[in-house]
């Protein structure tokens, strides 16, 4: 299988009380390995450019984050937008929301931000089977 650990959880979808469809795959992997399909997840989720500029304003404000209502000030959004969108953020787990009475802190999840940096450059450089080293694609 290579380097790639490879990890599929089932997907089990079933009806609550209310008639609502409830989704219990499990949480993103946290561990210090990232799976494939946790880190396309991942850059699905940052793949939109709201979320992307949400996620980097977050890493650029540091440790402490920022409260939504800076964070929809500074990306010029309506706050239900940024809401459908921080959603996403945190459920792929690349932000943290905590309350301080009416507060909404966001703050970036530096390990998880570093595990898919890691994931992507794990095998940086390491050479392809059947292709020659250091030959670049030819142009077209």
């Amino acid at each position: 299988m290579g380097a790639w650990e490879i990890t599929v959880f089932p997907r089990i979808k079933y009806f609550d009380s209310s008639g609502n469809i409830v989704d219990s795959t499990p949480p993103p992997s946290y561990g210090p390995r990232m799976d494939i399909i946790d880190l396309a997840a991942c850059l699905e989720t940052l793949g939109h450019p709201t979320r992307l500029a949400a996620f980097r304003l977050l890493v650029r404000a540091g440790r402490g984050g920022l409260p939504v209502g800076a964070l929809q000030r500074h990306l010029e959004v309506p706050a239900s937008t940024l809401s459908h969108h921080l959603s996403h953020l945190v459920a792929a787990g690349l932000v943290r929301q905590t309350r301080d009475g009416r507060v909404l802190r966001c703050t970036a999840d530096y390990a998880r931000m570093d595990r898919i940096l890691a994931a992507l450059t794990a095998q940086c450089c390491a050479g392809v089977e059947g292709a020659e080293a250091g030959t670049a694609p030819a142009e077209t």
